[in-house]
């Protein structure tokens, strides 16, 4: 296996014992963007996200775009995503692009080129997709990242209330989640250089489902969590943190998305002031990284 295969699994591991597990969930809902950004569209919406960016460098390990945020605008929106994604990249970020993508044969193929292939639309290190097509739709995907040292994202137990009516129902005497994560198990390993503790593929553990993070992890040891539900969803650090490993004085194995509860942060508004705005964000990554880094083994 080409070295190259790692590759994300050591970006991440690097940028996670720099600046610990937080990830800025970049979600420009045109209803809560401030206006000093200007009236809803594709130019506030990259002008929010531009803002944030410049709070977060130097401090976090990643970001998460939501396409579906920037999709509304059409080709503006894409373009405007574009943008955003080579700033984050430009500052040193990590960029988890939440497409939430999936299909099978040629057309799964065409996805995966177009975001985890050499000469991709949108610059990102990894890319959330759905397994719930079956092996031959993570396939593609898989390839791509392989090939390029990117990575997948891959729902197992999401953050949602609507997941339990899915995702924990039993088959053959057991919730639907582990199944997932037993027939991801052998893609992660192969994602898995001999020499790395981590896989390139990530599994997303909803931080709303500490218990089953815990059984998932026995499945997937050496996967990467992408975990939600931290902060405005209401799960608490501890929670989040399910599945993670101590390393020193920080925490390993993947990363904690909050995006509602830092680009929107109690106390402001859409008439909010620049100044205060910047202070208010500013300050709410840094009670999130708090939070995260002061839970015990």
């Amino acid at each position: 296996m080409s070295e190259i295969f790692s590759g994300f699994a050591s970006r991440l591991t690097k940028a996670t014992r720099r600046f610990g597990p937080l990830c800025v969930g970049l979600d420009p809902y045109p209803d809560k963007i401030p206006r000093i950004f200007g009236p809803p569209g594709a130019a506030a919406a990259e002008a929010f996200c531009l803002a944030v960016i410049g709070l977060a460098a130097h401090r976090i390990a990643a970001v998460k775009p939501q396409m579906a945020l920037f999709e509304i605008w059409g080709a503006a929106g894409i373009k405007a995503l574009e943008r955003v994604c080579a700033a984050a990249k430009q500052a040193g970020l990590l960029v988890i692009l939440d497409g939430k993508r999936g299909d099978i044969g040629a057309t799964g193929g065409y996805y995966a080129k177009a975001y985890l292939g050499p000469d991709p639309a949108l610059e990102a290190d990894c890319l959330t997709i759905s397994p719930y097509m079956g092996l031959d739709s993570i396939a593609p995907f898989a390839e791509a990242a392989s090939a390029t040292g990117k990575g997948v994202a891959v729902l197992v137990r999401t953050s949602n209330p609507g997941a339990i009516a899915l995702q924990n129902q039993h088959v053959n005497s057991r919730p639907l989640y582990l199944h997932i994560a037993a027939m991801l198990a052998p893609i992660a390993a192969q994602l898995t250089r001999t020499e790395s503790d981590w896989s390139s593929m990530m599994a997303v553990v909803g931080a709303t489902a500490p218990e089953e993070a815990l059984e998932i992890r026995n499945l997937l040891p050496n996967t990467p969590f992408l975990v939600p539900g931290f902060g405005a969803q209401g799960a608490s650090a501890k929670s989040a943190l399910s599945g993670f490993r101590r390393d020193g004085d920080g925490w390993q194995g993947g990363l904690v998305n909050s995006a509602r509860a830092i680009l929107f942060p109690t106390g402001t508004d859409r008439d909010t002031k620049e100044g205060p705005w910047e202070t208010a964000v500013s300050a709410a990554i840094f009670a999130a990284q708090k939070e995260l880094n002061s839970v015990d083994c």
